[in-house]
């Protein structure tokens, strides 16, 4: 065994949707305000009796299903997340105990939007050096619960949701080397603070850094795999909004891949948004597998971290 590899995703999403015009019936925005800002129609909202952790079990439950693994061969759960109201027991200690696993290790992991390729690198490297066999790693964001409603220029931003990926060994490895880091002096520049917690940004500073710090660093994930940027079959970037999306991508030269915009139905989950737009293009069928595909998350703490994997 020299590497490891993705074996099933699996994604959750809550029933009610919210859409642009009935934002605009709660803060002084509209349809056009917000298409023309960030992309977003629509956005999924929780309800009240559902959790972080239950969100995540949901998704993770249809990883495992599709792995066709038991229960009992997971020996590692990291669940990343920023918005989970309880330390203790953990959200991936919920979710162990929600899927009937038998003795994990469980960690969750707040790196906010980049935390699922945080997480995900974390596994690899487990899986590498020997420590666990196979990892269950899941996004999941309540976002709802930390957004000022009154706030327009957060407000009309966030979702909730799940994704989930189910990570074995693997003699070739099919999950990239990552490349992470962060700019910490800069990290007031997306908050999550004060009691009740907030979320606020300081968006022009973010975009300023995503659309002309993040595409050389893309690049050199790109680099680290071995694999051109023309020859992605997809890119699924942090679902921030479609003006860092769009210019991101472009700048990363991959002129033959799908970009990932799931962005415009789910809204920006945060460490969520990966793995469930990853998850919603690998079901529809439009990335075989086998074929490359970049992810890269950024966000909070001005932190990055992307790798190449193979599509399940």
């Amino acid at each position: 065994m020299s590497g490891s590899r993705v074996l099933a995703l699996g994604h959750y999403q809550p029933a009610r949707v919210l859409t642009n015009d009935e934002l605009a019936t709660m803060v002084d925005t509209s349809d056009e305000w917000i298409r023309s800002r960030v992309g977003i129609r629509t956005r999924r909202v929780a309800a009240p009796d559902e959790t972080v952790a239950s969100m995540a079990a949901q998704a993770a439950a249809k990883a495992l299903a599709g792995s066709g693994l038991a229960p009992a061969d997971i020996d590692l759960v990291l669940v990343a997340t920023c918005t989970a109201v309880d330390r203790s027991p953990n959200t991936a200690a919920r979710v162990a105990a929600e899927l009937g696993l038998a003795a994990p290790a469980v960690m969750d992991v707040n790196v906010v939007c980049a935390g699922f390729t945080h997480a995900l690198a974390t596994a690899d490297h487990a899986i590498r050096a020997g420590s666990a066999r196979h990892a269950l790693v899941v996004g999941v964001e309540k976002f709802t619960d930390v957004t000022d409603w009154t706030d327009r220029t957060t407000c009309v931003l966030v979702g909730d949701g799940a994704g989930a990926a189910v990570i074995g060994a693997s003699d070739e490895p099919e999950i990239g080397p990552v490349v992470w880091g962060s700019v910490p002096e800069m990290g007031h520049a997306v908050r999550i603070e004060g009691t009740p917690s907030r979320f606020a940004q300081e968006g022009q500073s973010v975009y300023r850094w995503a659309t002309t710090q993040l595409p050389p660093i893309a690049r050199s994930v790109c680099e680290r795999a071995g694999v051109r940027p023309e020859d992605l079959a997809a890119v699924v970037l942090h679902q921030a909004n479609l003006r860092i999306i769009e210019p991101v991508a472009r700048k990363l030269g991959a002129v033959n891949a799908i970009v990932a915009s799931d962005v415009t139905e789910s809204g920006n989950t945060s460490a969520a948004s990966i793995p469930l737009a990853l998850s919603k293009l690998v079901a529809s069928g439009r990335v075989e597998p086998g074929a490359p595909v970049l992810l890269f998350g950024f966000g909070g703490n001005l932190s990055y971290a992307g790798q190449v994997i193979r599509c399940p």
